[in-house]
């Protein structure tokens, strides 16, 4: 720490040179002021101009080019511009350069103390310690895992609040089989950071393997409070997905899975899922994944353009999409997926609605859209891929073949 504060001192140093740099110029100002002031001769100059400007009306008043009353008014408004020219020229005497240097080291102190004080309260030094404390493990040639998590722990009494230390802590409790921990420290970051999607579906990752793959009332109330808030969070829906496929519910695992991968970011999460889309595929007894549900809805086959394919990578985010033939109502059910996952066959059915006041089941045909996103946004950019079909027929899936639909042109 002594390190930290000589940065800042040597960041507040300069700050202080130039509150004092103003007084080690004053004398050179002060004397520079006085020397204009003793010189200036704007009064001079204005009385002249006007005593030349009274005798031009005086000679054309003798010359009878100017009455009394003209005359009587250009000199009244003569005199009062050489008040308002000599009014503002009128100075007060200098001050001594030394005037006010008191303020100066107060002002000095107030701003060294404000900052260290401002420091204390909105800084990083506890984020500092815990950088230091992750340096001098990774340098000690007898440092470990164990040591660096034993360093820790001796910091939750200094640190209890500082969310930083329970966001570290709570991947070594999980990496270390500390489950109990790793649950501890999670609720803690939870009670400082608030209930966000993210952490809470993490938590609901946790108890739900510590409950071996069960999805109990709690794991499920986590996982239902996050979809509220989050309906596309990856961890909820891998959650969903595991649960599904241990049930033997393969389609709906793969529906799950496929959801998932387009919205993790992690590589390695994005290929553990892939798999695990494929094994249920091969599970299900379809290369395709869908399953034979009946009921309202369209089963969609969907394929790129050959022509296309270098045009778009294997991680670009895919949304199928069932809208009403007017196009008046939002998508009334959305599939997303990959690139790399194409050729594809998905069901879009009520389980895939938006919302509950548009839904496909409610429709007797709907235009099936696909489109190919780089950017994964939700809504058409140019450069993107698309293909779509007009009016398919919603039925029973179990009676239906699927509609193929071909990514083909690109959006202007």
């Amino acid at each position: 720490m002594t390190l930290l504060w000589i940065v800042l001192a040597g960041v507040l140093l300069p700050a202080l040179w130039l509150l004092v740099l103003p007084l080690r110029k004053s004398r050179r100002w002060h004397d520079a002021q006085a020397t204009f002031e003793q010189h200036d001769t704007a009064v001079e100059q204005n009385l002249a101009i006007f005593r030349r400007r009274l005798a031009a009306l005086d000679a054309a008043h003798e010359d009878g080019k100017v009455d009394q009353r003209q005359y009587d008014e250009e000199k009244l408004a003569l005199e009062r511009s050489l008040l308002d020219d000599t009014a503002t020229i009128k100075r007060r005497p200098l001050k001594s350069p030394a005037s006010g240097r008191w303020v100066v080291p107060l002002i000095m102190l107030a701003l060294a103390g404000g900052s260290v004080v401002w420091y204390q309260q909105q800084g990083a030094e506890d984020d500092l310690v815990l950088w230091a404390i992750g340096q001098d493990v990774r340098e000690d040639p007898e440092g470990s895992q164990a040591r660096y998590l034993e360093r820790l722990e001796a910091q939750i009494g200094e640190q209890p609040e500082n969310p930083n230390l329970w966001s570290t802590l709570f991947p070594l409790y999980r990496e270390t089989g500390q489950m109990d921990n790793a649950v501890t420290a999670l609720e803690r970051l939870i009670a400082l950071e608030g209930r966000e999607p993210s952490l809470l579906a993490q938590l609901a990752q946790l108890r739900f393997f510590m409950a071996e793959r069960t999805l109990t009332d709690e794991v499920q109330a986590l996982i239902d409070e996050v979809r509220e808030a989050d309906s596309r969070q990856p961890t909820a829906l891998s959650i969903l997905g595991i649960h599904a496929f241990d049930q033997g519910e393969y389609a709906t695992a793969i529906d799950r899975w496929r959801r998932a991968v387009a919205n993790v970011e992690d590589p390695e999460i994005a290929a553990s899922l892939r798999e695990g889309i494929r094994v249920a595929q091969g599970r299900l007894g379809e290369g395709d994944g869908t399953p034979a549900a009946s009921g309202p809805g369209v089963r969609v086959s969907v394929s790129l353009d050959p022509d296309l394919a270098d045009q778009v990578d294997g991680d670009d985010k895919l949304f199928i999409l069932a809208r009403d033939v007017e196009g008046e109502q939002p998508p009334l059910a959305v599939v997303q997926g990959l690139v790399s996952e194409l050729p594809m066959t998905v069901v879009l059915d009520d389980r895939a609605a938006m919302s509950a006041e548009a839904q496909i089941s409610q429709a007797r045909e709907v235009r099936l859209m696909v489109r190919v996103s780089p950017s994964g946004q939700s809504t058409p950019q140019a450069g993107d891929l698309w293909g779509d079909v007009d009016r398919v027929e919603v039925g029973p899936l179990d009676a239906q073949e699927a509609t193929r639909v071909t990514i083909d042109r690109v959006f202007e």
